[in-house]
């Protein structure tokens, strides 16, 4: 029997015609979206769930990575602009926590309520001028030589057709890109990549007995080196280096502790479709163990309940883009400079390998962050095409850095600035100078 089935051509209707349509409503398409409909673009953002977020809701992160590093040996707010907009919201709501420290002192992280960024998130890009299409899933383009033309989307009425002037990939996956005939590498280009996890929250815990327990970064990880120790047979852990802190509400924590393979034992593709259904079961399945250990051998989760297992597997790797420049991970280290600087990220390398975290800091201890170049956006082959968040430009190594909500802030900001002053132009000749102009009146910090 034939293994393909031919799908009748079809006259699609419209669903409207917009100067720049945004496809991913993570922390990328937030930020794009508001800069270009702000720019005066009238703007579109496709979202396939239905709230915004991306992978700090939907697959339950909880926590803001890579807004703080060191310049001068000082631990500082280094991503600035849109992204100060949403925490100042998602604040004002009673949802943001108190900045928390890692790793000696090397990291700083922002936790907040998953519910809270949801509304705030509505609230910012409604008060932008933004329009929202929420349960639309990309599914194909149109093209028109080398511009898109339109996206085809998915929709409960129907596959619909969007035409714009300029469009901007934050899909986390690059799922337009590769419509658009994009050159692209999934993970490492090996078979694996960064390995995902299915994140959980845990409510009901005595606060004051699991605070002097596990308040410090690492101490979880003692109780599970303790508990191997008097029974390996005892608990099953998918990795070391789990990550268990404390939502605003120490009664509720985050546990970020589980590690999905493939069959072959490579990190999930989460562009598979059989692999994510598989990862799905198996990230459950982990944290139905964790928690029996979390139950039975650390104090004060004795009558813990689990009150939400995030909503899908989250994903920190699946395809990148080849674009005009690709990041690196001695960009990272070397804490880099670029004159087409869009930005900064100041998250260090995180890679997420086979049963452990590997950490890696730039090897400046006063400067622990780099620049990110505009041509890290700008794919090779489509004219009014961009691409931001963790599918952008960069090798393995550099995204497992710049793949952190920080950087995808910078990204999605510098993106919606440039699409809503494009036109009919062609990406790969922005005037950067002029962008960075526009971004630095906006507030980011360029660091120059």
């Amino acid at each position: 029997m034939s293994q393909a089935v031919v799908e009748p051509q079809r006259t699609l209707p419209v669903f409207g015609d917009y100067d720049v349509v945004v496809v991913g409503g993570g922390p990328a398409g937030i930020a794009a979206a508001v800069t270009a409909s702000r720019h005066g673009a009238r703007t579109l953002l496709v979202e396939r769930y239905g709230f915004l977020g991306g992978m700090g809701t939907a697959g339950g992160v909880t926590n803001f990575a890579g807004l703080y590093g060191k310049r001068e040996g000082e631990m500082t707010l280094l991503v600035r602009g849109v992204a100060d907009e949403l925490l100042a919201r998602i604040d004002a709501l009673g949802g943001l926590n108190k900045p928390q420290d890692g790793l000696q002192g090397r990291i700083r992280v922002r936790s907040y309520d998953t519910s809270i960024y949801k509304c705030a998130a509505d609230q910012l890009l409604l008060a932008a001028g933004v329009h929202l299409l929420f349960h639309a899933l990309a599914a194909a383009v149109v093209m028109d030589g080398d511009r898109v033309a339109a996206l085809v989307v998915e929709t409960k009425s129907g596959r619909q057709a969007i035409r714009a002037n300029a469009f901007i990939d934050a899909s986390g996956d690059a799922d337009v890109a590769a419509f658009a005939g994009v050159p692209f590498v999934v993970g490492d280009g090996q078979g694996s990549g960064l390995f995902p996890s299915t994140m959980f929250r845990v409510g009901h815990v005595e606060a004051e007995r699991a605070l002097a327990a596990v308040g410090e970064f690492k101490a979880i990880n003692d109780l599970m080196q303790q508990a191997r120790e008097r029974d390996p047979a005892a608990y099953s852990f998918p990795r070391e280096g789990a990550i268990l802190r404390p939502q605003i509400d120490p009664r509720e924590w985050r546990a970020n502790v589980t590690q999905i393979r493939n069959a072959e034992g490579g990190a999930m593709n989460g562009v598979d479709a059989r692999q994510l259904s598989d990862g799905e079961v198996e990230g459950r399945r982990q944290i139905g163990e964790f928690f029996r250990f979390l139950k039975a051998e650390v104090p004060g989760f004795e009558r813990s309940a689990i009150v939400e297992i995030a909503p899908q597997v989250g994903i920190r790797e699946t395809r990148r883009i080849e674009g005009l420049y690709a990041l690196t991970g001695e960009d990272i280290l070397s804490s880099a400079r670029f004159g087409d600087s869009i930005g900064i990220n100041a998250w260090p390398m995180e890679m997420h390998a086979a049963g452990r975290i590997e950490w890696a800091f730039p090897r400046d201890e006063h400067r622990t962050y780099n620049q990110l170049p505009w041509r890290m956006l700008v794919p090779r082959g489509v004219a009014n095409l961009l691409v931001a968040g963790r599918c952008a430009s960069m090798t393995h190594e550099g995204q497992s850095a710049a793949r952190a909500s920080g950087g995808c802030f910078v990204m999605g900001q510098a993106a919606g600035t440039a699409a809503a002053a494009l036109g009919a132009g062609d990406f790969a000749a922005v005037d950067v100078p002029a962008l960075q102009r526009r971004l630095a009146a906006d507030g980011v910090d360029l660091d120059t």
